[in-house]
């Protein structure tokens, strides 16, 4: 038996007034996620352990059943993973946010969506004026690129900046939890200072701005930590995974499926946004189960994480519009694929969640169990007809936590 896990990052949500009391779950057209329900068991899943905060990448290596006490490192050095930075001991890898400050406040934490191109150019201009023997900046994705300090310490409260949008900035500043990384925070602090002064001097900030685009007027470092110590997928489930992939367009996730061991595929024209290559994702994951896949080990791969960002976006801007259309559309142009042209082809469990709701109302990600769905062929469905956070509350699997959600799944034959 194959397993598949569809991950729709953020789709969870409150109950909104103006939708009739129903979340976008309830109200989006969602048939291929409530057939898999009908014909699945469904629960609730705690993906954010008490004390953490409801980041994607304490929910997405928690369903994947890795001890958040045991591995979290913050999101730095997943997204070093991502693009090839293997950190030495002693660095501090930080996630490194281009964000726009307007006057004294947190206007947006994406810079009104910077293509990559952009920030390349904008994070070739920072190592030219900021690198030294001792700190670097690489190039990621869209705003989300990555700073490395040797010798860093990691013990420092740093504000996740698309928590604080519309606030004003200062308040949030990097501060050393213990007095021995004081150094590290006023370091930090003085390279986001330096940032803000020359930032707005590139000739793109300039051009964006003539054009009425948001700046990318500062670097927001958070999220640091050290390289994790992650035991594979294919060393804890050996029986069922000698293979596995990943598909994302996000670099945390990539960098969670590196530390996890799975191979990344990549998808042309998979963005993280609600433009993103919904049939092209679909259609990666068919050939990598199925082996048609150039790239697959023979009889293809045994695992595949699917993880689609754009419900997540569309709630940390607050469009409950938007974001019912990224619910459709990957029920109707990826869940539907798959059902239609892998489920008659190969024998595969299917598992649907989120990581974490996203709520627009909040604009932030909360620690709300989530709701989810395994689906298995031949197996007695539960009484659960669509898949939503009510209803999942009444499926057979109850509530779950830590890794009783992933052993349950890859143990479905």
């Amino acid at each position: 038996m194959k397993h598949l896990i569809i991950l729709g990052d953020g789709m969870a949500d409150w109950h909104v007034p103006a939708l009739g009391g129903k979340t976008l779950l309830q109200y989006a057209d969602t048939p291929a996620m409530d057939w898999l329900a009908a014909h699945g068991k469904s629960g609730l899943l705690k993906t954010v352990p008490d004390g953490f905060h409801p980041g994607s990448e304490v929910a997405n290596s928690s369903i994947l059943g890795y001890d958040q006490h045991v591995v979290y490192e913050g999101r730095g050095p997943l997204e070093a993973a991502s693009i090839g930075v293997e950190l030495q001991p002693g660095d501090l890898a930080l996630r490194c946010n281009l964000v726009c400050i307007e006057g004294d406040l947190l206007k947006n934490h994406s810079c009104g969506r910077l293509e990559t191109e952009e920030g390349d150019q904008l994070i070739r201009f920072l190592n030219e004026h900021l690198a030294t023997d001792r700190i670097h900046f690489y190039t990621g994705v869209q705003y989300r690129h990555l700073l490395v300090v040797k010798r860093g310490d990691k013990r420092l409260r740093c504000t996740p900046p698309h928590d604080v949008p519309g606030q004003p900035w200062k308040q949030f500043q990097i501060e050393a939890e213990v007095p021995e990384a004081e150094e590290t925070a006023a370091l930090l602090r003085e390279l986001v200072c330096r940032s803000q002064e020359l930032l707005p001097q590139h000739k793109l900030n300039k051009e964006r701005a003539r054009e009425g685009k948001d700046m990318a007027s500062s670097i927001w470092p958070w999220g640091g930590g050290y390289r994790p110590q992650m035991v594979p997928l294919t060393v804890r489930f050996p029986q069922q995974i000698r293979h596995g992939a990943v598909i994302t367009a996000v670099d945390l996730i990539r960098g969670i499926g590196h530390y996890a061991g799975l191979r990344v595929i990549d998808v042309p024209g998979a963005t993280g946004l609600f433009d993103t290559n919904f049939e092209g994702k679909a259609q990666a994951a068919i050939d990598a189960l199925l082996g048609t896949d150039p790239d697959a080990p023979a009889g293809g791969e045994d695992f595949v994480y699917l993880h689609v960002e754009a419900s997540d976006e569309a709630g940390h801007d607050g469009s409950v519009s938007l974001k019912l259309q990224t619910i459709e559309d990957l029920d109707h142009r990826l869940i539907q694929p798959i059902l239609d042209k892998l489920v008659p082809r190969c024998p595969v469990c299917i598992a649907l969640l989120p990581d974490h709701p996203t709520p627009c109302e909040h604009r932030t990600h909360t620690a709300d169990p989530i709701p989810f769905t395994i689906y298995c062929p031949g197996m007695a469905p539960d009484q659960v007809q669509t898949f939503d956070e009510d209803a999942a509350r009444e499926g057979a699997y109850g509530s779950l936590e830590g890794d009783a959600f992933i052993e349950l799944f890859m143990n479905q034959q």
